[in-house]
């Protein structure tokens, strides 16, 4: 038969994959053919067998679930991170699992660098890079410290810090303030301009949110924001419109009670009102509360951190604590900003994937098809990549409706064991930081973690399964 004949007749397709693909065609009459094709899993059999059969695990994973979906999320406090987790002098917070300065990406030393400016600790670029290169300045993740961060996750002692409770479980969590788009010290820049807004952050925007949280007569109830998002057409890791302005309108009056300089409290709201990304900051701290409430579940074979520090991706899991299971960070493909280009993008970095460990994030982009003007792909990309996520998690999140997928829970969860049987890697969007220190954001993608760190997990996990620890 020629090309042209094959052309001449109705097509008959073939589809492998998620519905959503099939179903779509179907409704344009087409013929589809469905083939039940997955990719490859990977892991030791031995290994994967000794998790399946592991007798804990149903039992854990269900504990660990209803954790994460009972915990809630209050704004109860703005203070300095040397008085919220006792950050001692010349010590520095980092996003991702723990590095070194030799270890460290390009847009984490600028972050770095910034950071020992910012503080006085040096007062050159030429000094800063001495004394970090010297060891003078201690490095820790914020994971370990009930913290998070976006990026480069940098936080150093005078950063303020939003302060959240879960009212359930009772936990805190904690992550800086953000600073906005463009040349910030998260994507690495530490030139006058980052010096100057974190300066006016630490005398100004700190203190006039302080008194506006503790002067209102109830928390901020920040879970319900992060729900309410996702019916607005946010997703919560890269797009923020929504959540962004409804925490303006819920801290308005109170900034505005405060006692603070009228041209204070303006710059304040212009500046809050300007920063689409305002709302990260608040919504990562309450997915960590959640996480962190399912942590140290012996069994359970669910995920509690995806983090990245621009050399590292490391994961946690609930059955396996505090350990970090780790590999090379994938460099995210997606758009990118003014003429840069793949050649300048650093490997995936921050702690903002803790948004896709609770569900939303890069896990529920089918609420927010707009992100992919920001990350790239097409609306179809969007909704089948949530529909993927759901054959790697444990629970669907009632909480977190997503519309457009008849209002179904977000999926949540992921399941070491799920992943490896399947070989589909999280999917999470995410900013993209320039590798050369100072740079700044160059665009944003979509990025997934190296395979290595779920094998890791499933190995450790295994040995745990056979020992019955």
């Amino acid at each position: 038969m020629t090309l042209g004949g094959m052309l001449d007749g109705p097509p008959a397709i073939v589809a492998a994959g998620v519905d959503v693909f099939s179903d779509a065609l179907r409704a344009q009459g087409a013929d589809v053919h469905d083939v039940d094709w997955r990719p490859p899993g990977f892991g030791d059999p031995a290994d994967l067998a000794a998790l399946a059969l592991d007798p804990r695990r149903n039992a854990a994973n269900r504990v660990a679930v209803e954790r994460i979906l009972a915990a809630g999320s209050q704004l109860v406090d703005v203070r300095p991170a040397r008085e919220v987790i006792g950050l001692a002098d010349r010590t520095l917070l980092h996003s991702g699992p723990p590095l070194t300065w030799e270890t460290a990406s390009g847009p984490m030393r600028g972050a770095f660098i910034g950071a020992c400016l910012f503080e006085g600790w040096a007062s050159t670029v030429e000094e800063a890079e001495r004394i970090l290169a010297a060891g003078e300045i201690a490095f820790d993740p914020c994971h370990h410290h009930r913290a998070v961060g976006p990026m480069a996750g940098v936080t150093s002692p005078s950063m303020w810090m939003w302060c959240l409770k879960d009212p359930v479980h009772g936990g805190q969590a904690f992550c800086n303030l953000n600073e906005g788009l463009g040349k910030v010290l998260r994507m690495g820049a530490f030139n006058d301009e980052v010096q100057t807004r974190l300066a006016w952050m630490r005398d100004v925007l700190g203190p006039v949110l302080q008194k506006a949280v503790r002067s209102m007569a109830e928390p901020l109830d920040v879970k319900s924001v992060l729900a309410q998002m996702l019916q607005m057409g946010d997703e919560g890791h890269n797009r923020n419109r929504a959540g962004s302005l409804m925490t303006l309108r819920e801290l308005s009056p109170a900034i505005v009670a405060t006692k603070a300089p009228s041209s204070d409290i303006a710059e304040v709201l212009r500046f809050i009102g300007g920063n689409e990304h305002f709302f990260l900051n608040l919504g990562m701290p309450t997915a960590k509360l959640a996480m962190d409430a399912a942590r140290d579940v012996p069994g359970s074979s669910m995920v509690t951190v995806m983090s990245r520090n621009g050399t590292e991706f490391g994961i946690q899991t609930a059955g396996t604590g505090d350990r970090w299971f780790t590999g090379p960070a994938q460099t995210p493909v997606g758009l990118f900003l003014g003429d840069y280009g793949p050649e300048d993008a650093n490997p995936d970095i921050g702690d903002s994937a803790i948004m896709e460990t609770y569900g939303v994030g890069g896990f529920s982009m089918a609420a927010a098809p707009a992100i992919v003007r920001f990350v790239g792909g097409t609306v179809p990309d969007a909704l089948a990549t949530t529909e993927r996520m759901y054959q790697v998690t444990l629970a669907e999140n009632p909480a977190m409706a997503i519309p457009i997928m008849g209002f179904r829970g977000s999926p949540t969860g992921i399941d070491v064991l799920k992943v490896a049987r399947t070989g589909w890697l999280p999917q999470i969007n995410t900013g993209m930081a320039g590798k050369v220190a100072g740079t700044g954001q160059v665009g944003a993608g979509l990025v997934q973690p190296p395979q290595e760190c779920f094998e890791k997990a499933l190995a450790a996990l295994a040995e745990e399964a056979r020992s019955g620890v």
